[in-house]
């Protein structure tokens, strides 16, 4: 029998006198767990478990070169200041004992403020104002402009001196270099009107600081025909950026600020198809990024031409991302679900919502407090039952199996996965059956015995010393007068292919919050061919409570549809052909044409009809306590299973 063949992937690679141990790099990304400017110990922990994990090349992001590009709350790195310099020299030392190859991308991100009110003005090649802005930036002179190259010579030698093994310049994503590469951006007559010549007088400056050091650039295919720095803009200026200032390698994403960290809509990464064009285009190390979450489509990657393969979210899904690949154990890998919650909102700092391991400075994982119901004194001994095969269930049943326990899983429902299964099968929200999936499967390798189909009477839970409840939540049916068709979010979205094409005709009347599920329920319908789609909510306006990111990336595949928002308005009534619509601000009553009415109700805890016996120890966790996120329902879990194992109240 032939020996398996080594994966592609694990192969070493050398990049400018370093060698990664394999072809997988964790780019550019932060925690912000950065105060006035420098890193802070948790920012270390962070690097130091991530490159222990395995990954070749680590690139640290959120490095800021000079004051005007830095944001109130001073959560990014300021590399230009001296002073930080033992504080990124420790996280340097972090990722280098780590044993990976240590690269600090450097950013001006002129014209893009990060939605923050910044102290100072926004600038940029031009007078051209972003999408995402609401004035114009103001247009460097000459001498700015070169007062930004040195900003970005200082940046390097500082971060160089303090130990990092090479600079990665970002010019993508729309910030400042990308706004002199592109054409809609740089409008200029001077010489900087030569798209390339900012960054190849950058690239030449930091060449005199830290001599045969590695300098990457990190470009982006920014989307839309007239976007000024497409996938033809990039083949043309690539070769030609080199031949003026040679650098390292390339690094190619795509996107611009809120759709350069795709959420569950993107199911394949967007370079795939492009990487031998991109080969062809330039013979530097090419490293692609964005959207690559399977060893398949890492392989496929490298086979067409790539060098390197880079992430972030998945390397914060799970830091050993690298080592399980390398392994060819991808089974264990606790997946990303492209949620885009945890890890874009930096409150206090980055988070995951499916890695309970993450939690802000100070813990030494994400804060939970499973909730006592009952506690027996002495914790018990033998199988602990787990009640619920959600993600809280599950979690718990998982981290007990791997001590040692006994576990058995209750569930009245004929599959795993609870009310995020249903999500997960909604339109454009496929991520959530990532985590599904590991968790059942985690449970099948761990040995975990579940029984599903029925729930379990109070008498079958009485022989648990230890019980964990975790029967999730239901939602409550909205209460409206009238003849017409109408169905909870949650029903809808579990029959939504067969209810639509008799009702084309959908009204969603939201709860007013902008989440998820109206959302799903719009798109669900939508992608099961309604003829019209209204949303309708007291609210004042559509998709509010999710993220800027996730809710410009649903603006845009929206576009076209045959959707009609109604905000400020609620339903009152129906009748056979529509319902009666009212103003919750002047009370002003209208109809509207409707085959089906869809409610979001709220979310309410489910709690068995279970009572403790003497001497049980009993917790609740996750939406059986509160109705909340994933991301406390994995913690919840998790806390839970350390509660049992260490026969804590």
């Amino acid at each position: 029998m032939n020996a398996p063949s080594t994966p592609a992937l694990a192969a070493p690679f050398t990049l400018g006198g370093h060698t990664l141990r394999n072809r997988l790099v964790a780019t550019a990304h932060a925690t912000a767990a950065v105060a006035d400017g420098a890193p802070t110990e948790a920012d270390h922990a962070y690097w130091r478990r991530l490159a222990q994990g395995g990954a070749g090349m680590v690139i640290t992001g959120g490095t800021a070169v000079s004051p005007e590009s830095t944001l109130p709350r001073r959560y990014l790195t300021e590399a230009w200041r001296p002073e930080i310099k033992d504080a990124v020299r420790r996280r340097a030392e972090a990722i280098t004992e780590g044993g990976a190859v240590a690269i600090a991308q450097l950013v001006h991100l002129g014209r893009e403020t990060l939605g923050a009110g910044t102290y100072y003005p926004p600038v940029s090649a031009a007078a051209v104002r972003s999408p995402r802005e609401a004035s114009a930036p103001h247009p460097l002179s000459a001498e700015e402009v070169r007062r930004v190259v040195d900003a970005f010579r200082v940046s390097a030698a500082n971060s160089v001196q303090a130990g990092f093994d090479g600079i990665e310049l970002h010019a993508g994503h729309g910030y400042l270099l990308a706004q002199f590469l592109s054409r809609a951006t740089n409008t200029r007559d001077d010489e900087f009107g030569d798209r390339i010549t900012l960054l190849a007088q950058v690239i030449d400056a930091i060449r005199t600081e830290i001599g045969q050091h590695p300098i990457g650039v990190r470009v982006s295919v920014e989307p839309g025909a007239n976007s000024g720095l497409g996938l033809d803009d990039l083949v043309e200026l690539l070769p030609r950026l080199h031949a003026a200032a040679p650098f390292t390698y390339v690094n190619v994403t795509t996107g611009v600020r809120n759709t350069y960290v795709p959420g569950m809509a993107t199911t394949r990464p967007p370079l795939l198809a492009s990487v031998a064009r991109l080969r062809d285009a330039t013979g530097l190390p090419l490293l692609v990024s964005q959207g690559f979450r399977s060893a398949g489509d890492i392989e496929r990657a490298l086979d067409s031409g790539a060098d390197l393969v880079g992430m972030a979210r998945p390397f914060i899904a799970d830091p050993d991302f690298a080592r399980k690949a390398v392994a060819g154990d991808e089974r264990s890998i606790r997946p990303c679900t492209s949620c885009n919650e945890g890890c874009r909102t930096f409150e206090p700092t980055g988070s995951c919502s499916v890695n309970p391991e993450l939690g802000p400075p100070g813990a030494a994982a994400r804060p939970a407090v499973p909730l006592l119901l009952s506690h027996s004194g002495t914790g018990g001994d033998g199988p602990v039952a787990v009640v619920g095969a959600g993600p809280a269930g599950m979690e718990c049943a998982a981290a007990l199996a791997r001590t040692g326990h006994e576990v058995v899983v209750f569930d009245g429902a004929p599959h795993v996965g609870g009310q995020t299964r249903l999500a997960g099968r909604a339109a454009h929200r496929s991520g959530w059956l990532k985590l599904i999936d590991y968790q059942r499967d985690q449970l099948a390798d761990l040995g975990v015995e579940l029984r599903l189909g029925t729930a379990p009477a109070s008498a079958e839970l009485s022989e648990y010393a230890q019980v964990v409840l975790a029967t999730g939540a239901q939602e409550a049916a909205v209460s409206v007068p009238g003849s017409l068709p109408t169905f909870r979010s949650t029903d809808f979205l579990d029959r939504c292919a067969d209810l639509v094409p008799s009702a084309p005709r959908v009204v969603v009347l939201d709860d007013g919050f902008g989440w998820w599920q109206g959302i799903s329920t719009v798109e669900s319908a939508l992608a099961a061919g309604a003829r019209e789609v209204t949303l309708v909510t007291p609210g004042n306006g559509f998709a509010t409570g999710i993220s800027a990111e996730n809710r410009t990336q649903l603006t845009n595949r929206l576009g076209g549809a045959p959707l009609r928002v109604i905000a400020l308005t609620t339903v009152t009534a129906t009748t056979d052909g529509g319902l009666r619509l009212r103003g919750v601000l002047d009370g002003r009553e209208t109809d509207l044409a409707a085959d089906a009415l869809v409610t979001v109700g709220e979310r309410l805890p489910h709690s068995p009809d279970f009572t403790p016996v003497h001497g049980q120890t009993v917790r609740a966790i996750g939406d059986c306590v509160v109705p909340r996120l994933v991301a406390h329902a994995v913690a919840e879990g998790r806390v839970a299973a350390e509660a049992v194992t260490d026969r804590a109240p």
